[in-house]
């Protein structure tokens, strides 16, 4: 691996407390020639399992804590921890970061809690040719030196046995510290998944309590518009009920205006069948009057054919006989023009009454007229009265009486002379069918208006 900028983790934990057993470095020369890369070779053991954070540093002899390495390099994970090879591991450090001095270093394995786990033995870095030095001692002290190797042997031999059996137990224990730490890995998974569980059930409580919360809000907001909604219902229902009640009011009224329209309407009926019989007494008036008109021409021409056979003695007479033709002539043309004026007059009225009662004027039945039936305009049971009261009944002029014009003293019959008089106050002045109003003959838009108001 290649030496990074982040810093190993490390501990002040003291010798006494770390384990140099569990990881044993292999083939470590005694000395390592400055300028080139040096590769470390170590070898785990049965019980140790290696970790992400693990380094390997280099260490000035006589530290006390691992934060004095003086370089580092973190370790590669095997993939497979139970073949012999994942066992068998190395390190490179590069030259550029080794030390520079003569001083002794040694290699030290460090796990990511800062914990030492292995330790190699002192060594320098130094020039290959670098010469030995040559010490003379006596046999005196040979043999002491033998002796003390003895001894030394004899302590190493002991050490070793010691060190096999704490390693025995070391391996034991690491074993057992293994179990615990799967448990302890187990139990943290286990309250993790735990914790994430309970965070993920608070997280959906709260979620559930807000959601309620706004429920609640919106429930209670739409009481109240619902409360508003019934108090402006019943209000609505009282004002509907009181406008039921000047409903069913108006209609009694309107019921009661209906039959009164009913009883008006066969009356009228009965005026229209009267003003029928009216109509056709003037249309024979009108024939009578074109007969005297036709027998009054066909005189006058037998008075001009006689006046030329008779000679100019009879002239004056004949004359004054022809004059006055002329003048019972011209009053019978003037009282048939007023009896047709008269005709088309009824007719739009009855044409106006029979449009209230929905009838056609053809479609009615034929009745002669009675003596009750007579006085039916007059009758005071129609609640706006007869519209026809004002209108007299025509009949045939006679010409029994005669009566001398003022102005010419030509002779007329009773009749024809008050037709005359009658239709010259007529030429001066309108009176109203229906209700005998008088409009003068200038103002004819103004009755003509006026007539039509009582048809609305």
């Amino acid at each position: 691996m290649e030496e990074t900028v982040e810093d190993p983790p490390t501990s002040a934990v003291l010798l006494d407390h770390c384990h140099f057993s569990q990881v044993i470095f292999n083939s470590v020369e005694k000395f390592y020639v400055p300028g080139g890369d040096v590769t470390c070779y170590y070898t785990l053991t049965q019980h140790f399992l290696p970790r992400r954070k693990d380094w390997i540093g280099i260490f000035r002899v006589g530290w006390k804590t691992t934060r004095e390495y003086y370089t580092f390099m973190w370790v590669s994970l095997p993939v497979d921890l139970k073949s012999e090879s994942a066992k068998q591991q190395e390190v490179q450090f590069k030259a550029y970061y080794l030390p520079k001095d003569d001083e002794y270093y040694q290699f030290c394995y460090v796990d990511q809690d800062g914990v030492v786990r292995g330790a190699s033995i002192p060594f320098q870095f130094r020039p290959e040719n670098e010469e030995d030095i040559l010490v003379v001692t006596t046999q005196g002290e040979v043999e002491e030196i033998e002796q003390h190797n003895k001894e030394l042997c004899k302590e190493n031999q002991e050490l070793k046995d010691s060190c096999v059996s704490l390693q025995k137990q070391n391996s034991d224990l690491q074993a057992e510290l293994h179990k615990k730490e799967e448990a302890l890995e187990t139990l943290r998974n286990t309250s993790k998944k735990l914790d994430q569980q309970a965070k993920a059930q608070k997280e959906r409580w709260e979620t559930e309590l807000l959601r309620l919360k706004e429920e609640n809000q919106k429930v209670s907001s739409e009481n109240e518009k619902m409360g508003v909604r019934v108090d402006q219902l019943q209000a609505q229902l009282s004002t509907q009920e009181k406008e039921m009640e000047k409903l069913v009011q108006g209609d009694q009224e309107k019921t009661e205006e209906l039959e009164l329209l009913k009883k008006e309407n066969s009356q009228l009926l009965l005026t229209l069948t009267q003003q029928r019989e009216q109509q056709k007494k003037l249309e024979q008036t009108v024939q009578e009057m074109k007969q005297e008109e036709t027998t009054a021409k066909k005189k006058q021409q037998e008075l001009t054919a006689r006046l030329f056979l008779d000679g100019f003695d009879e002239n004056a007479g004949l004359s004054e006989t022809l004059s006055e033709n002329k003048i019972i002539c011209n009053v019978l043309q003037r009282e048939k023009e007023r009896l047709e004026r008269e005709n088309d007059l009824l007719k739009r009225e009855n044409s106006r009454l029979l449009s209230y009662t929905g009838l056609d004027f053809d479609s009615l039945p034929y009745q002669a007229p009675t003596s009750d039936q007579g006085g039916a305009g007059q009758n005071p049971g129609l609640v706006y009265g007869n519209p026809y009261s004002g209108i007299q009944e025509s009949s045939a002029p006679s010409l029994l009486g005669v009566k001398r014009c003022p102005t010419c003293k030509s002779g007329f019959a009773d009749d024809l002379f008050d037709r005359a008089v009658e239709q010259q106050m007529q030429t001066l002045c309108l009176n109203c069918p229906i209700c005998d109003k008088t409009f003068p003959a200038k103002e004819k838009q103004i009755f003509e208006d006026h007539v039509f108001c009582h048809t609305l």
